[in-house]
């Protein structure tokens, strides 16, 4: 069984959702709290040991690429004013030289085309696939969950996360092979996209996290537009299903959708408690602010 080495991150979307600020700055460097919304994805991939980034970007993405990068100008800067805790946290957060691919998604056909565009990073290996609008606070990082199930089964891995029965239609949830399976790895039989609540097969929402075989660059090279018009990465999946093993995982902890504006809030109100430095203003903050609404 091949170790997961490659993560795939697609960032080429225009996040419209969250528009005006994603008009002059990518949705993945919006800041929650103190560093961008994408640092978050990368360092639980980085915990699960990923050691090579395929970064899939389009127009006015440069800041991306810029972030991953040195900052001479910055740096220099920092050490003449002898503040370097923040230097230190600044180098200490750069990839390694030769550790991140940047590729070109040159028109937006779905994120399964997205995929697709890593496939000669990516090569013949098992990856991982981060959608970096969501970020999911866990003490284990959710991928790094995801490897040691892996690691156990083989085959393809989907992170899912339970829902209420009235809000599957919000979400693509996943089909158990044994009707009532309930525990944290369950071999899936399909995918369903925003089911009705009396037709969905479960409640387990699909999250935002893969492993999958590079069978799937195959599939994706051939793949018929789907819903929206776009090449979609569930109808490849689905393909691929029919010849090899899927796992739904069911990961411990929380995910919000920074590609919302409420998602991304929640995300930031999320962090702010927690963080060493502020979490005892912010939550006295957050409770002024309820008792005062």
């Amino acid at each position: 069984m091949s170790k997961i080495r490659k993560a795939v991150l697609p960032v080429a979307g225009l996040g419209t959702r969250v528009l005006p600020a994603t008009k002059a700055i990518p949705k993945e460097m919006m800041p929650v709290v103190d560093r961008p919304a994408l640092q978050y994805v990368v360092d639980e991939a980085r915990e699960a040991g990923i050691e090579h980034f395929v970064f899939v970007t389009g127009r006015n993405k440069g800041a991306i690429e810029d972030y991953f990068d040195r900052a001479y100008e910055l740096e220099s800067s920092l050490r003449d004013k002898n503040k370097i805790d923040i230097l230190d946290k600044l180098t200490a957060e750069l990839p390694k030289a030769g550790s991140t691919s940047f590729v070109r998604q040159q028109s937006p056909l779905g994120l399964g085309h997205a995929i697709w565009c890593a496939r000669d990073v990516i090569g013949r290996e098992p990856f991982a696939i981060l959608l970096p609008d969501v970020l999911v606070k866990a003490k284990k990082s959710c991928l790094a969950q995801m490897v040691v199930a892996y690691n156990k089964v083989g085959g393809n891995i989907i992170a899912v996360d339970e829902v209420p029965m009235d809000r599957v239609s919000s979400y693509g949830v996943i089909a158990p092979k044994t009707a009532g399976d309930n525990g944290k790895l369950i071999a899936m039989s399909g995918m369903v996209e925003k089911p009705s609540q009396a037709d969905a097969p479960s409640n387990l929402k699909i999250t935002g996290r893969y492993i999958l075989q590079p069978e799937i660059m195959d599939l994706l090279s051939d793949q018929a537009a789907g819903a929206g018009g776009e090449i979609q990465l569930t109808d490849a999946m689905a393909r691929l299903m029919q010849d090899q093993s899927f796992h739904a995982f069911k990961y411990d902890g929380q995910d919000y959708d920074c590609g919302s504006k409420y998602g991304y809030f929640e995300a930031f109100a999320a962090y702010a408690i927690d963080h060493p430095e502020i979490a005892g203003r912010a939550r006295a903050l957050i409770k002024k602010l309820a008792q005062d609404g």
